[in-house]
């Protein structure tokens, strides 16, 4: 009988094999590779209970790397990542080197390379966390950004004349296609109609000044709603009216779509109200068949605190949980979702580092083992 049992479930593994997906691990700078750690221990509680498989392979991209080769990325790193189902990214950031050159060697060249089109950012405030917004709880913050995260001002098309005389000239040209336009658009309908709440998406530009940048959003928009989206609500708001309207009335969002300048702008103001950087998470997204996606807490590297156990891991195990979402395992990310919030409405005393009244791998522990 014993082998019957035996030979039973390995039948049943090769009939039914798990689920598997290949992560790169990029840790990063500073306290970057402390709290992907801990968001990796959570993945591996989820991976267990919701039985599929995630096999890590660890890039050493970043500063020291920097530092010791004079390289920032390698030549094929793009494609060495796009054999990965997905990438799980700690900080980028390092004091000893001049800023902007990892950013733009590592970050935006891996969001222009692999096409990361979508920059996802979900503003959320959960239980126990406080906001900064007088009288506002987590029943008035729900809402998630879609910025387009490789046109405008990103594209690089620009430079200087005349450099160090007084007649220097400086020029930084914001380009939109209607192909990048559309496709954002049309994620961030599919998004809200997902959702399934308010159905509302509300289009953020600067109509009244960027006429033709933003009118060519404001048509595409609406061609798109009144043809393929009726059910949809449609709204408009100006970037500067966004940011009052963020902290004045955040319950009336629920999804926002926008360029990607103002949604760099808006999104580290909506990680303020919904508690700070210790809490926001984001993903850059490639939702088209085979693509590949980065995701990653919203917070720096902090290397005051690398090293010393006290940072606040909650944000990389939230990248982590919209990992696993964007992966379809829908089960697993809702799961870890509700552990962040029993975590944050009845144990941390704080979010600031050093103040949770938990250590980094303690925190990481208790949402691990609320998962499990």
């Amino acid at each position: 009988m014993f082998w019957r049992g035996v030979f039973t479930k390995e039948l049943e593994e090769f009939m039914s094999p798990k689920k598997s997906y290949n992560i790169a691990v990029l840790g990063g700078d500073g306290t970057g590779p402390e709290v992907v750690r801990e968001g990796i221990k959570v993945l591996d509680a989820a991976a267990a209970k919701f039985d599929f498989k995630l096999n890590y392979q660890e890039f050493d991209f970043g500063g020291d790397r920097y530092l010791r080769t004079g390289e920032v990325l390698p030549n094929n790193a793009s494609d060495e990542l796009r054999k990965f189902d997905a990438i799980f990214l700690g900080a980028i950031g390092h004091p000893d080197v001049a800023p902007g050159i990892l950013e733009k060697g590592i970050l935006l060249r891996l969001r222009f390379e692999l096409d990361q089109y979508i920059n996802l950012r979900p503003v959320k405030l959960y239980p126990g966390v406080e906001t900064p917004i007088k009288d506002k709880g987590p029943e008035h913050i729900d809402f998630v950004v879609v910025r387009e995260n490789t046109q405008d001002l990103y594209a690089g098309m620009g430079g200087n004349v005349h450099i160090g005389t007084p007649n220097e000239v400086a020029t930084q040209t914001a380009v939109y296609s209607r192909f990048g336009v559309d496709r954002a658009l049309k994620y961030a309908f599919d998004l809200t109609r997902r959702r399934n709440k308010a159905k509302t998406l509300t289009l953020c530009g600067k109509t009244n000044v960027l006429t033709f940048i933003y009118g060519l959003w404001e048509r595409a928009f609406h061609e798109m709603g009144q043809k393929d989206y009726p059910d949809i609500k449609r709204d408009y708001a100006h970037v500067d009216a966004t940011t009052m309207w963020m902290v004045k009335n955040p319950e009336w969002f629920d999804v926002i779509v926008t360029g990607n300048l103002f949604g760099d702008i808006i999104t580290d103001l909506g990680a303020m109200i919904q508690g700070g950087m210790g809490i926001a998470a984001g993903g850059n997204i490639n939702p088209d068949p085979g693509g590949v996606s980065m995701f990653e807490p919203i917070g720096g590297s902090a290397p005051k605190y690398t090293g010393k156990n006290v940072i606040n891991p909650l944000a990389a195990i939230g990248a982590g949980q919209m990992m696993l979402d964007t992966l379809g395992e829908t089960e697993a990310a809702a799961r870890i979702e509700q552990a962040i919030m029993e975590v944050t409405g009845k144990k941390l005393k704080s979010l600031a580092a050093g103040k949770m009244g938990y250590s980094t791998t303690e925190v990481g522990d208790l949402v691990a083992n609320l998962v499990a």
